[in-house]
């Protein structure tokens, strides 16, 4: 394990130095991946894995987009395609992939082929932390394990393609065959992590549900909504409104910040930006950190879990969705910034006219 210092506070993380990708090979050589789901962390996590070496099949309901998705990438019915129950029968590791409500649908299917033995990963804590409502209880005689990616499975396998790394948590709930610790690592370099940082399913579910609700996508989107409004109120163009709340966010500051922090994101801007950010920083945390605490609280007695289940179980679901996710795609601000998508330059040798 490598040791790091944050400020004082140290933690210990795997790394591809101390556990390279040749030892999780020899580690499980013999072992069969199903990935049981194809849909969002589903075709990352099996690309890599194939990519990489493993012996992966694919578990996947048939008719259905995902299993044509699974066609489209090579996988072959009845060679390394196959239904869910079969893909589990056939599995030495079931990798849980399905979404949260699918997980609770298709559980009994699962259990019945957890044999003495066998590895049950998953990469969200969320049906085993709630298992009062999501009846999740793996059996005892199982390996239960966790490798959670730090981002979506497209960006897993993009990062993959392109030499890099997504950070990863790994968690071991069930150790019953004394070598889950050194399973769970090797599948989570095996993915495609760039390091690995220990958690448990608890504290995975809890941060994770946070930053889903938080910084990651709720918070941004309503923080970037109100800004563009009020600009928008006070007689801004929908360019000028987009460019100074998204745009210069996305394709500029953002990507300072990922590469040296925030600190220096600032100490590369004007004075002036310096000056105000410093000042209103302080102003916007004081606002926002009682809508942290209230979200914290939904998020740990399980408000938001049952909110979760009940919603995405519903047969009608997905055209429910798809009214919210058009209400969103259709607003002004959105229907602004693919026109300036549009106009960004593809590359330097086909500029065209973009707005700044």
């Amino acid at each position: 394990m490598t040791k790091l210092n944050f400020g004082g506070v140290e933690e210990e993380v795997l790394t591809r130095e101390e556990f390279p990708l040749e030892r999780s090979l020899e580690i499980l050589k013999d072992d069969t991946i199903a990935i049981l789901g194809y849909g969002v962390q589903g075709p990352g996590q099996a690309l890599n894995l194939r990519d990489n070496g493993f012996k992966v099949i694919i578990g996947q309901r048939h008719p259905s987009r995902s299993w044509d998705k699974a066609l489209a990438d090579g996988w072959v019915p009845g060679e390394t395609l196959f239904s869910l129950e079969e893909a589990c029968e056939r599995g030495t590791i079931l990798q849980y992939l399905l979404s949260d409500a699918g997980q609770i649908v298709l559980w009994p299917t699962v259990k019945k082929h957890l044999t003495p033995g066998k590895t049950l990963y998953f990469s969200h804590g969320f049906g085993v932390t709630f298992n009062d409502q999501t009846g999740i209880v793996p059996p005892k005689d199982v390996d239960v394990v966790l490798v959670a990616p730090k981002g979506s499975g497209t960006s897993l396998r993009r990062m993959f393609l392109q030499g890099k790394g997504l950070n990863s948590s790994f968690a071991i709930h069930q150790d019953y065959t004394g070598k889950a610790r050194e399973r769970v690592a090797a599948l989570g370099i095996g993915i495609g992590s760039g390091y690995l940082f220990e958690t448990n399913f608890k504290k995975e579910v809890y941060s994770d549900l946070t930053g889903e609700r938080g910084t990651l996508m709720g918070a941004l989107a309503g923080i970037l909504e109100a800004q563009y409004d009020v600009l928008r109120k006070n007689g801004h163009s929908p360019s000028e409104a987009f460019n100074e709340t998204v745009e210069e966010l996305t394709e500029s500051l953002i990507l300072l910040v990922a590469e040296n922090g925030m600190d220096w994101m600032y100490a590369n801007c004007s004075t002036t930006a310096q000056r105000g950010a410093l000042d209103w920083r302080h102003k916007f945390r004081k606002a926002v950190e009682p809508v942290f605490e209230e979200l914290y609280e939904k998020v740990t007695s399980g408000a938001e879990a049952k909110r979760s289940i009940e919603t995405n179980s519903q047969p009608d679901y997905r055209e429910k969705l798809e009214e919210e996710l058009r209400e969103l795609r259709e607003s002004e601000m959105w229907q602004a910034g693919a026109m300036v998508r549009k106009l960004r330059p593809q590359n330097q040798d086909d500029p065209k006219p973009s707005i700044a």
